[in-house]
């Protein structure tokens, strides 16, 4: 085991004054892809977030990814040799990742409204359903019937806890998420009675979170609430998701989580959990944690005016290519995201103030808020870093009718 106490965060180098993003300077990269606004994915620090992973959990946990992370097929591609399995919540993403060599038993679905059409795809294709309601079970019966398949399906649970501190709640109290706990025993004897293949169970409580005692706690109650759950269902349990949850730091003072920490606690619970569920197959499923500190968001300078004292850098990107970036996307009161010049990352002479903006017309279209960054001129690249998850696909491309932003993976 690792003796690291934090996950080191995925760093882009620094050469001759320049980002360094999958061995190009930016302002090369940037004449790669001919235009700009563009994301860049770099495939090393994907896989070295992977290596990260697999020091520091225990050697059993099996890992998955969560496509609506970043469902850019050449990074999915590229994570089909590295991860265990696929989570997916489309059809979309279904048929990304049945293009990957990643086998169909290793890939599941969740959310709270699939489709009939989907439902189907999924059932034909033979893997796992997650199912989050009982309309959902007698579907997916009625279309097994139909298609002559046994259809393969985990359940998924809403349970009487949160993950506390995660960025967002996706359990306890009244969710749309799952089946709520104390439900599930009376979906489980419903399934008992159907020609349904039982493969486990789905528990998500939360997600971006930087504190391991938190992520343990929630693992802990995830691994006691699987334990008594399965006493009431139709087949031993040969899989257990227990989300993930795992945060990366993006704002000032936020520190990287614990992995080590997160590990050692969970080898600490395995033991009683194999006792319990002694077939079952252990899995941490991750999106923001695996791609998105390893993800940049480029765009470029096309006027630098002076307003009443404050400098603006007027870009030719902004919130409806990363709203995520501009505060609008689940921030209470907006921060900066880590952001430099990519072409020019340290200044001169002492740092100016400036803010980043886009060429939106509204006031929300900020990408950084009065933030050392005055040096930039015309024509300088600016670089939105931990931008690898939740950018484009998270983000309004059509508002005002302006070009989508290449994505690329170097």
């Amino acid at each position: 085991m690792t003796t690291i106490r934090h996950t080191a965060p995925l760093a882009f180098p620094i050469s001759n004054n320049q980002l360094m993003i999958g061995g190009f300077l930016a302002s090369r990269l940037a004449e790669r892809v001919g235009r700009t606004p563009f994301y860049a994915y770099d495939r090393n620090l994907v896989s070295a977030r992977i290596a990260q992973l697999r020091a520091a959990l225990p050697p059993e946990i099996q890992l998955h990814y969560a496509i609506k992370a970043n469902p850019m097929p050449a990074v999915v591609q590229h994570l089909a040799g590295l991860v265990d399995g696929f989570d997916v919540a489309s059809g979309g993403e279904l048929k990304t990742v049945l293009d990957t060599p990643m086998p169909p038993d290793q890939i599941s679905f969740a959310g709270p409204a699939k489709s009939l059409t989907e439902l189907r795809q999924a059932i034909a294709a033979g893997i796992v359903i997650n199912l989050e309601s009982e309309r959902e079970l007698r579907a997916v019966t009625e279309i097994g019937v139909a298609l002559g398949i046994q259809p393969r399906i985990a359940v998924r649970v809403n349970p009487d806890f949160e993950l506390k501190s995660s960025g967002m709640k996706m359990s306890g109290g009244a969710k749309q998420f799952g089946i709520d706990a104390e439900r599930v025993p009376a979906v489980l004897a419903a399934i008992k009675t159907l020609d349904l293949d039982f493969v486990g169970f789905h528990i998500f409580s939360g997600s971006q979170n930087l504190r391991a005692e938190a992520i343990s706690e929630a693992q802990e109650k995830t691994l006691a609430l699987a334990a008594r759950l399965a006493h009431d269902a139709p087949a031993p349990v040969r899989s257990l998701n227990l989300g993930g949850g795992f945060g990366i730091p993006y704002f000032p003072g936020e520190q990287p989580l614990d992995l080590v920490a997160v590990g050692e606690r969970l080898a600490e619970l395995l033991p009683a959990a194999r006792r319990e569920l002694p077939t079952a197959e252990f899995i941490i499923e991750l999106g923001r944690f695996i791609v998105g500190e390893a993800g940049v968001y480029l765009c470029r300078v096309v006027d630098r005016k002076l307003s009443r004292g404050q400098v603006f850098l007027v870009t030719d990107g902004g919130l409806h290519q990363h709203l995520a970036a501009s505060g609008n996307f689940g921030q209470v009161i907006r921060k900066n995201y880590p952001v430099v010049v990519a072409n020019r990352v340290s200044a001169d002479g002492e740092p100016v103030t400036a803010s980043v903006v886009g060429p939106l017309c509204t006031p929300l279209d900020v990408l950084a808020d009065k933030m050392p960054l005055g040096h930039a001129q015309e024509g300088d690249l600016i670089a939105v870093l931990q931008s690898g998850a939740y950018g484009l696909t998270a983000s309004p491309v059509d508002f005002l009718g302006h070009p989508t932003p290449t994505e690329i993976l170097v």
